[in-house]
């Protein structure tokens, strides 16, 4: 090995989902929305003129952090706004978790959160689900370094209820708590507004809470990269002085235009979300009768395992008829299977597929 190496920041990199190149696929492996962003986005990116191309962006992009901010009833000093989620996340891990002493996320969640930590060599210990995959809340009430956590869980599904989790964030008032809620937008009892679940109603009363959201599930903008954070004024004004001393420019034109004209259009958004979830209670309803077993999904996809089949092997069958799914190849759910949800006429393809190979199987 030659000297430098020894030098070098060593780490086992995150494993992004796959984006196939393969034509006319059934693509159901990264909770993307089957769904075209609202009219509106495209309006807008054409808008754009030269002037704005060949100059910087607002590095702080105010437009959308602006919009943002009127969309949930906060103050613009309570948005932080980033490169997708990930990087909004990222940014809050070097920013906040620097104590030194260890933080505590699930052991089975988003497979990210062990990759930052060791990128930033911040000392981390897993925490076990319960017999259904819920979080549990006592393993989260000793001393620590932070907290951080989905709601809805990924890849499970698995929502926690607001009250659960405000008893975390009020038993760890000496931390900061990251509830990421990527796939919130997708859960039940809302028809566009703060859904019920969302910690965002208790940012407000909890000045040690930072809540992550992103434009690339529920608002068809993957593509775009464009996340999000609320928290009090205190955490944010962190949040962007970590962001300055790293990358002023973070946004770039296309994306705030695209991210303003996403917020404006709350008929589309709630149009979309009512359509996925449709979906999915009807998706899940099929896979019962097919004998597949899942706890009830509140995202935009659905975690399934089944009794007399592997998951490795369906993962391979699908692929081969056309139809990408997500496997993990990880302890406590290497047989298991994480579905998007799709187009109905995805979802149809998806399901009669499984219905012949379990007849075979």
């Amino acid at each position: 090995m030659p000297s430098w190496e020894n030098n070098v920041r060593k780490v086992t990199p995150y494993t992004p989902g796959e984006q196939p190149k393969i034509r006319n696929i059934i693509k159901l492996n990264t909770n993307e929305n089957p769904y075209p962003p609202s009219p509106l986005v495209k309006q807008a990116i054409e808008g754009i003129g030269d002037d704005l191309l060949r100059r910087y962006p607002d590095p702080a992009s105010s437009m959308l952090v602006d919009a943002i901010a009127g969309r949930y009833g906060v103050e613009p000093e309570q948005v932080f706004v980033g490169v997708g989620s990930d990087d909004v996340l990222a940014m809050s891990f070097l920013t906040f978790f620097a104590s030194g002493r260890e933080i505590l996320f699930p052991e089975i969640t988003y497979s990210f959160y062990d990759v930052w930590a060791d990128l930033f060599r911040i000392p981390y210990e897993t925490k076990k689900l319960d017999a259904e995959f819920r979080i549990v809340n006592r393993d989260y009430y000793g001393e620590n370094g932070g907290i951080v956590f989905p709601n809805p869980n990924a890849p499970t599904g698995v929502l926690k209820r607001l009250d659960e989790i405000e008893e975390i964030i009020a038993r760890n008032r000496d931390v900061v708590v990251i509830i990421d809620e990527a796939y919130i937008d997708f859960s039940d009892g809302h028809d566009g507004g703060i859904p019920p679940q969302s910690a965002l109603h208790l940012v407000d009363r909890y000045d040690n809470l930072l809540v992550v959201q992103t434009f690339s599930k529920s608002r068809s903008l993957a593509g775009m990269r464009i996340g999000y954070a609320i928290g009090s004024a205190k955490l944010i004004r962190y949040l962007n002085d970590a962001k300055y001393s790293f990358n002023s420019y973070t946004m770039n034109q296309t994306s705030i235009a695209a991210g303003v004209a996403a917020i404006e259009d709350q008929a589309y958004y709630a149009e979309c979300l009512q359509k996925v979830r449709d979906t999915r209670k009807r998706t899940q309803s099929a896979l019962a009768a097919l004998g597949f077993c899942f706890h009830p999904s509140q995202a935009n996809f659905l975690f399934v395992t089944h009794p007399d089949v592997k998951a490795k092997d369906l993962f391979s069958a699908l692929r081969q008829a056309g139809i990408i799914v997500r496997y993990f190849d990880k302890p406590g759910i290497d047989n298991y299977l994480r579905i998007t949800i799709g187009t109905d006429e995805e979802m149809d393809a998806l399901l009669a597929f499984l219905g012949d190979y379990l007849k075979k199987h």
